[in-house]
């Protein structure tokens, strides 16, 4: 009787055993997923801004470097480079090429997940071309030229100059061009003198040109010569009737009267065969009539007497202020 109460758990027996083994396989599959999760190594790149650089002395010269990274996991970066110097430890940083020499310089960057597996660990680097700062353009330096304070023909001019400043270390040349006259010596020096010979009324003017630094470094001064004032000879008769010799005055004061500076001299040339005391008084008549007949003052009058000749010759001259008298002639 107890065999045959015991076969209906036998019948439903495998059945159970296969629903223990169903549940077991899908615990299982499903921890097996878990320990295997997938994991994406990190992504790097690095990037210099600007790529080109001139370093010039005193001057900053600075790139920005970015580092763009991809991780699960957080970044550690480590910055490097062959020249210069990198400031910061994240991802944006500054790298200072101050001083360096021209050429290309790279700057690297690796970072790390803190893991210690060699698939979290990342590396890229960038160059930078480094050129050299140009040279500073020349620079002219102050040049003043000092004219002489007198002026005087038939006198040399002196001309100095004086040089200040400008680009250092340039061999100065001194190269002078004169407007008129001579430059008698001082080519090539601060210092120069000039010929005057037949400037009268002329202007000189001096130009120093400072060669050695391309460039029109130069400055000028400007003299002039005056006009030169002379006598002139208005007026020339021989021993003429009195009438004659009025008119002729008449016309000789009204030349004065034109320029009230002037002084008239009146030249008496004695002839070889004339009179007694004939100079004096044709002196005393022309001096009389312009005086008492013409107003004339007296103080603008000169009486010459010059050598005899032949016949009496009389020669009236006007000289503006400031000319020599007239020579008298042989």
């Amino acid at each position: 009787m107890l065999r045959n109460e015991r076969r209906p758990y036998r019948l439903f027996l495998p059945f159970v055993l296969v629903g223990l083994f169903a549940f077991a396989t899908v615990a299982s599959a499903q921890k097996v997923r878990v320990e295997t999760r997938s994991y994406t190594p990190p992504n790097l790149s690095v990037s210099a801004d600007p790529r080109v650089i001139t370093v010039c002395e005193g001057a900053p010269a600075v790139v920005h470097l970015n580092a763009r990274a991809t991780s699960d996991y957080p970044i550690s970066y480590r910055w490097s480079s062959n020249g210069g110097r990198i400031e910061g430890d994240g991802r944006d940083v500054v790298w200072d090429l101050s001083g360096l020499r021209p050429g290309y310089y790279k700057a690297s960057v690796d970072i790390d997940t803190g893991s210690g597996d060699e698939l979290c660990q990342a590396f890229a680097s960038t160059a930078v071309l480094v050129n050299r700062c140009a040279p500073p353009p020349p620079v002219c330096p102050s040049v003043a030229i000092e004219c002489p304070d007198r002026v005087a023909l038939g006198e040399p001019l002196t001309f100095r100059s004086t040089v200040t400043g400008g680009t250092p270390g340039v061999q100065q040349i001194y190269n002078w061009t004169v407007s008129a006259g001579t430059i008698i010596d001082g080519q090539g020096t601060d210092t120069i003198h000039v010929d005057t010979t037949g400037l009268a009324g002329q202007s000189v003017t001096a130009t120093l040109s400072m060669g050695g630094y391309n460039l029109d470094c130069s400055a000028s001064c400007t003299v002039q010569f005056p006009v030169p004032v002379e006598c002139r000879k208005f007026d020339e008769f021989p021993a003429i009737a009195y009438n004659d010799e009025k008119a002729r005055l008449d016309n000789y004061t009204i030349e004065m009267q034109n320029d009230p500076t002037a002084t008239a001299y009146v030249i008496v040339y004695p002839g070889q065969r004339g009179r007694a005391n004939e100079v004096q008084r044709h002196t005393k008549r022309i001096v009389d009539y312009l005086v008492n007949s013409r107003g004339v003052s007296p103080q603008r009058i000169v009486t010459l007497v010059g050598p005899a000749r032949p016949d009496l010759i009389v020669e009236l001259w006007l000289c503006p202020q400031g000319a020599k008298a007239p020579a008298l002639a042989p």
